[in-house]
């Protein structure tokens, strides 16, 4: 049967277990969602599942986002991700909720991190920066030589160094599911999770087990 949702982080908090210890724990409110469309091999060449997550005002959609929903009488849904699953085993127009996860089930959760703007090598990939004393003066946290001599005599493609940190498409894997709230939506996963507060995440079942 298919499994996933949409959902947004709404933060960390800790849980005990019967023995009294505390673990951390990511709380992410998830769903309802809703099947908007399934593709098949035979019409689109592969097969997959779109789910719909987040009401929204009607204004907020173009006419043909809103054409799409009405097929099968959905509410105007903000967010659409499409999933590719060999048996989805559901129709369009179903209703998706945290109870299709089970406690202690392993998922895979995938968010966009934070962004950090332009960071220098040292906080973007740890480097130790230049030494702190004999007469730098401002090579402290430079990242040093990078360019080999006279083979090749250039700077190889790929190197680590400063640039854009963050932003990106992130995958917290085989993370173990701690609680299941369907009356609230509510799903706590063990461990972190990529992205801010608030910030969309997909939720489905582990790749890696």
């Amino acid at each position: 049967m298919f499994k996933g949702l949409l959902g947004r982080k709404v933060g960390m908090t800790q849980i005990f277990d019967e023995h009294g210890a505390a673990f951390p724990v990511t709380v992410i409110e998830a769903g309802p969602c809703y099947v908007t469309q399934i593709k098949s091999n035979e019409t689109d060449g592969y097969s997959s599942v779109q789910i719909g997550f987040e009401e929204v005002n009607p204004k907020k959609l173009t006419k043909g986002q809103l054409g799409h929903l009405k097929r099968n009488n959905l509410p105007p849904l903000r967010k659409l991700r499409e999933f590719k699953t060999k048996d989805p085993e559901v129709s369009e127009g179903d209703e998706l909720k945290v109870d299709i996860f089970e406690k202690d089930e392993r998922v895979d959760v995938v968010g966009i991190s934070k962004g950090r703007g332009f960071a220098g090598a040292v906080k973007r990939h740890g480097f130790a920066g230049g030494p702190k004393t004999h007469g730098q003066s401002d090579r402290w946290r430079a990242p040093g030589s990078l360019g080999s001599g006279t083979t090749p005599g250039r700077v190889w493609k790929g190197k680590r160094g400063p640039g854009r940190m963050g932003n990106e498409t992130v995958t917290s894997s085989n993370i173990r599911v701690v609680l299941v709230d369907p009356e609230r939506n509510l799903i706590a996963v063990d461990g972190s999770v990529p992205g801010p507060k608030g910030g969309m995440v997909v939720i489905k079942p582990a790749r890696k087990q």
